[in-house]
């Protein structure tokens, strides 16, 4: 079909206004076929559209002599700026009859407004809830008085009601204005709703990691958040509620949230403020139980966890991108992967790998802490990965539009813990930046390496201090919902008869048995024959959970002209001449 077709039927489908959409020109020629890089301004008289990719830019005319482009305007949901000095009695008996007083409402800067909502097809009486940023209102969330219709006026991006939340405060989190307002009215004034409600696009049960941007609100609310007393989670008990919850409390940190379940036959707090007024809530308050991520609980607090298995079984970790290596080893949030190998046997390059293929294929995001690679090094080697395209200077193999899709690629996927002080990074350094990392990216991974650069804290021995150090990485890997792989080099080993050096294991990395003992999973990344051969070893010698892996190893080859690992297949115990298979120690 001819572009200007294509335009204008794009055109009269969504009628008037501004778009984005496909690209016909570039679009069919990038990874990325669906991308909206194409902006139109639709008028009735024409076209005028441009691309930011291919900067393609020009106007296309109707054709009003043609049935085929008969002009139809677009409604639009946008409220009237005609809000009243006070709540209608429309929006009072709306609120009235969901147990919420004239006096709350107004405390809370609620008013009303006559706006068109689509679901009553009508200009209605709507209650009108502020969304501020430090005492300004920037939007401004609509709803209708006589049924459940939405609409905005602006993009609510925060959390609704945060201005008035209180020093020392328990501040409550809820999934709805309304739920919020229950809150209140019963004299919780901290009590706070998400700008959007909870993400409807489930993974797996989880959240999308795509849509890890629509908790930037979270970030938003850290000055506020170092304040209060608790930080209780209260959403909805169907399962986007209880998985927006788990979102929420992964990116403050479990360890400071405590979260309420709605009783049986309940929904959402609003529903217990109807059917059991003031103490009911009071009860869900006084039912606040810690999220459970340390200290001693009772079994029935995790019997819903318990339930799922038994329904649905364990499950398996996120694919590594190669079916030889998920065979042996598998991602899973809230673990701690130690990754070994000897100097120039590719442990960077394969972790830089598996982020890669996570972040094309699941849309994970990253935080890097990588000592031994400055940024902008790194971004090239992740750029090359992408692109499956060795890096090299304008002009060669990567071309400008390329370029700009895979800078756009690391910029969503990426971002760098880096010392550019020049001061040393300790441990509690590194957790602090990853604690940022969570709250403003949505990261489910982060990458250190390798250890030696890490600044060794408090006046203990060197093996009591790993041991600590990697206590406190997984700690913080379980409460923040993240996978931490964590690079550390072994200590020299012995070329054996024939001249090749065997692959270290966990207990040959320097420093203390606690590599093998605190991690969860244990890799070396070892090549048999490295002048000569292109085969890199992955060898499992640790696997804490049996639903994420196994020991054993597998072969994958690197095709240095893509810069990528290739999948492959081997013999388990080929280049490990040296060692007995029947030795129990070997993995």
């Amino acid at each position: 079909m001819h572009m200007d077709a294509i335009l204008r039927s794009e055109a009269l489908r969504r009628g008037s206004g501004q778009h984005k959409i496909a690209c016909p020109i570039c679009g069919p020629e990038r990874k990325k076929k669906n991308d909206r890089t194409l902006s139109l301004n639709v008028t009735q008289e024409k076209i005028l559209y441009q691309c930011w990719h291919c900067q393609q830019q020009g106007a296309v005319a109707f054709d009003n002599g043609s049935e085929q482009y008969q002009w139809r305007e677009q409604t639009k949901m946008v409220a009237k700026k005609l809000h009243t000095e006070s709540l209608s009695q429309d929006s009072i008996s709306f609120l009235k009859s969901r147990c919420i007083s004239r006096d709350t409402a107004e405390a809370v800067g609620l008013r009303s407004a006559r706006a068109f909502v689509r679901s009553a097809d009508a200009e209605v009486d709507v209650v009108v809830f502020p969304y501020k940023n430090s005492g300004k209102t920037y939007a401004e969330k609509l709803r209708w008085s006589g049924g459940k219709g939405f609409s905005c006026n602006g993009s609510p991006s925060t959390f609704w009601n945060i201005d008035n939340v209180q020093t020392n405060d328990d501040m409550i989190i809820c999934e709805g204005e309304m739920d919020a307002l229950s809150f209140i009215e019963c004299g919780y004034e901290s009590a706070v709703s998400i700008p959007n409600g909870a993400p409807m696009k489930l993974v797996d049960g989880k959240i999308d990691p795509r849509d890890d941007d629509k908790f930037r609100y979270v970030w938003e609310a850290k000055d506020k958040m170092e304040f209060v007393g608790r930080v209780i989670i209260c959403t909805d008990s169907d399962g986007p509620g209880q998985v927006a919850a788990e979102e929420l409390a992964r990116r403050i940190g479990k360890d400071v949230c405590w979260r309420i379940t709605m009783p049986e036959g309940f929904k959402d707090a609003n529903d217990v403020l109807m059917a059991k007024g003031q103490n009911g809530i009071d009860d869900l308050v006084k039912s606040a139980e810690p999220w459970p991520i340390s200290g001693l609980y009772d079994s029935s607090h995790y019997f819903a966890d318990v339930d799922k298995i038994f329904e649905e079984g364990l499950g398996s970790g996120a694919t590594t991108g190669y079916a030889s290596v998920d065979e042996y080893y598998t991602v899973a949030p809230g673990m701690l992967t130690v990754v070994t190998g000897h100097p120039s046997m590719g442990k960077s390059e394969f972790v830089d790998q598996i982020m890669v293929n996570l972040a094309k294929g699941r849309g994970w995001k990253f935080a890097i802490c990588s000592f031994e690679n400055e940024p902008r090094l790194h971004i090239t080697k992740l750029i090359s990965k992408y692109l499956e395209k060795r890096f090299t200077i304008k002009g060669g193999t990567i071309s400008d539009a390329e370029m700009d899709d895979a800078k756009q690629f690391v910029q969503s996927h990426f971002s760098f813990v880096h010392q550019s002080d020049g001061d040393l990074s300790t441990v509690s350094s590194i957790i602090e930046r990853l604690k940022v990392a969570v709250k403003r990216h949505g990261i489910r991974g982060a990458v250190i390496d390798p250890y030696n650069y890490i600044v060794k804290e408090g006046d203990t021995s060197e093996t009591e201090w790993i041991s600590t150090m990697l206590s406190r990485i997984r700690t913080f890997a379980q409460a923040y919902g993240l996978h931490i792989w964590f690079v550390a080099h072994p200590t020299k080993m012995m070329r054996t008869a024939d001249g090749k050096v065997p692959p270290p294991m966990g207990y040959d990395i320097s420093g203390s048995a606690a590599w093998f003992a605190k991690a969860d999973h244990g890799l070396t990344v070892h090549r048999p024959s490295p002048d000569l051969l292109p085969t890199t070893n992955i060898i499992s010698w640790k696997s804490r959970f049996s639903w994420l892996g196994k020991q054993g190893s597998c072969s994958l080859s690197y095709d240095k002209n893509k810069c990528i690992y290739i999948d492959d297949s081997f013999d388990p115990f080929e280049g490990l001449t040296s060692y007995d298979p029947t030795d129990p120690d070997l993995f």
